[in-house]
């Protein structure tokens, strides 16, 4: 596998979107080939796993959640990343497994170890080349969201829950320092497209 396999992770209203789109074209600029993706939705399977999950208007066992995105995971590396990264391409990736462990693992008071084990069963075991965490106040997160008309299921969880998620984000990459970069998200657009283009070129 020669291509570069690159994640972005955070809570809600961190910033993700649209720090994967100014590196992607950063990226670009290089000459160098991208596959954009998130997850869920990477793929036709991933956009009707993403709709139940985010959108099911009834209550869905926290362990019956894991398994959809741990189903939607598979699938996506399988068909579409790694064919990516066997072409040599860059992968850059809206959120993966380190998401469900936050979310599902923290989150959700499931055991994170579990929830890493199932998604790394799903994937044949792929880990990112780096993960960049934009890690963000959750209250801050809450504000910046406050101009959607409609949250998603994990949007409209409590505050607790979305602090949960910060704290189990910060515990992986204390786990793993060498895949995570970690950035303020609260610093201004630019300065951390900078010190992102800064990591990421030392892996071209």
């Amino acid at each position: 596998m020669t291509g570069l396999f690159l994640t972005i992770e955070g809570g809600d209203g961190s910033g993700k979107s649209t720090q994967s789109a100014l590196l992607a074209e950063w990226l670009e600029a290089q000459g160098r080939t991208v596959v954009l993706t998130r997850e869920p939705g990477g793929t036709d399977f991933g956009l009707e796993v993403r709709d139940l999950v985010l959108h099911w208007h009834g209550d869905i066992s926290p362990r019956a959640e894991a398994l959809l995105y741990a189903a939607d995971r598979a699938h996506h590396i399988a068909t579409k990343v790694r064919p990516a990264l066997d072409r040599g391409e860059i992968v850059l990736q809206d959120r993966y497994l380190d998401s469900s462990v936050a979310y599902q693992g923290a989150g959700r008071v499931l055991e994170p170890a579990e929830i890493r084990n199932l998604s790394l069963w799903a994937t044949e075991g792929l880990l990112p080349d780096l993960t960049i965490l934009l890690d963000l106040d959750e209250s801050i997160g809450r504000d910046r969201l406050k101009e959607r008309t409609k949250y998603d299921r994990l949007e409209a969880e409590e505050q607790a829950f979305h602090a949960r998620v910060r704290v189990g984000y910060l515990a992986l990459a204390t786990a793993e320092p060498d895949r995570f970069l970690v950035l303020d998200a609260s610093d201004d657009l630019d300065s951390l497209a900078s010190a992102i283009r800064e990591r990421v070129s030392k892996l071209l």
